[in-house]
């Protein structure tokens, strides 16, 4: 599959956590995480369980930074 998003990050599935309708993916990539938030049916369709290779497809025009 090809997409045009172009922050496409390969990880592992850490955990899978789901809730009444979504679900919390964590993806560990180079001892880093990222959090997807994704619904229980997109969990079930692709079979995501930890220790599964997954990509972080991450496409968004703002990044924000805060500091305190």
């Amino acid at each position: 599959m090809k997409l045009s998003a172009r922050n496409q990050i390969k990880g592992t599935i850490k955990s899978v956590t789901k809730g009444q309708t979504t679900a919390h993916v964590q993806i560990e990539v180079n001892g880093a995480i990222i959090t997807a938030s994704i619904t229980n049916e997109a969990v079930d369709e692709l079979q995501l369980v930890p220790g599964k290779a997954a990509y972080a497809v991450i496409k968004a025009s703002d990044v924000m930074v805060a500091v305190d």
